[in-house]
């Protein structure tokens, strides 16, 4: 441990700007640590502070090994943590947000069946299509689904969505079942919140604007009028796979489908990720991919 002799105080002393300030911090006397300054000084062969009887500054080698020093200082505090962590039973207050469907269907469950098997963390979630501030509002990871936007947050794909294209069986054979995109053009298309809906053509992304008697920003609603044989609905596969599967509903245009998108949790950039934040990201993601 010789090597780490005096770092602790020499660092203490450059955020401090006083021997007398970086006692204080450390619990320790000031001739203490005027000795394992100067120690370390006489280890490296260079002068890190300039003195005087009013302050005491770095001199530009000291602002550089203070530059390297904290962030050892910064790493070795990190792995204890992460060591601690991982040996101790996660406990604490969790805060996240989600988009309101997706929460209530697949994250509310697991959050849940989380609880049960953790029963010293304490959950808060807000449900909201609203893109939150992390940071300012205070929320230790979101989940968000689809296209993100570039920013400085972490991101963690947990797992993926496609958007899906179906009507029922009696529909279809009343009106026909579409070939190509163009054919939609001729078919009563249910729209939802967004405007356009998203193809893959000719190795391209492809957005149309499609028309149709009903307009709503449920996707609730879009599967009820769809199953009313109402019309056509482009949704995500967690509104309407169930459906599919039972036959009640039929997928039409496959070939033209979107490749998947991704489902994220996101976080602001740090050193390490509490233990009970990671635990719960790893529960979610294990969940969603079973």
């Amino acid at each position: 441990m010789y090597i780490w002799e005096g770092v602790s105080e020499f660092v203490a002393v450059a955020e401090t700007h006083s021997f007398t300030a970086a006692s204080k911090q450390l619990s320790s006397s000031v001739a203490h640590i005027s000795r394992q300054v100067s120690a370390l000084e006489a280890r490296l062969k260079i002068k890190l502070f300039h003195r005087s009887t009013r302050k005491v500054a770095l001199t530009q080698s000291g602002e550089m090994y203070y530059q390297h020093c904290r962030r050892v200082l910064d790493n070795l505090a990190d792995a204890e943590k992460l060591v601690s962590n991982f040996h101790d039973t996660p406990t604490g207050d969790v805060r996240f947000t989600a988009p309101v469907t997706y929460g209530e269907e697949v994250i509310m469950p697991l959050v849940n069946d989380f609880l049960l098997a953790y029963p010293d963390i304490n959950i808060r979630v807000d449900l909201s299509n609203q893109r939150a501030d992390l940071v300012y509002e205070g929320y230790d990871f979101a989940i968000r689904l689809g296209h993100l936007p570039d920013s400085s947050l972490i991101a963690r794909k947990l797992s993926s969505r496609k958007l899906i294209v179906c009507a029922t069986p009696i529909y279809l054979a009343t009106h026909g079942v579409p070939v190509n995109l163009s054919d939609l053009e001729q078919h009563n298309c249910i729209i939802g919140s967004s405007d356009n809906w998203r193809f893959r053509h000719n190795n391209k992304n492809q957005q149309l604007f499609l028309n149709g008697r009903l307009r709503c920003n449920s996707g609730y609603a879009l599967v009820d009028a769809a199953r009313k044989h109402l019309g056509i609905i482009q949704l995500p596969d967690y509104y309407v796979q169930s459906y599919i599967d039972s036959g009640e509903l039929i997928s039409v245009l496959e070939t033209f489908q979107q490749t998947e998108e991704g489902i994220w949790a996101i976080y602001p950039d740090k050193h390490y990720l509490p233990n009970k934040i990671k635990v719960l990201i790893d529960f979610i993601q294990q969940g969603l991919q079973q």
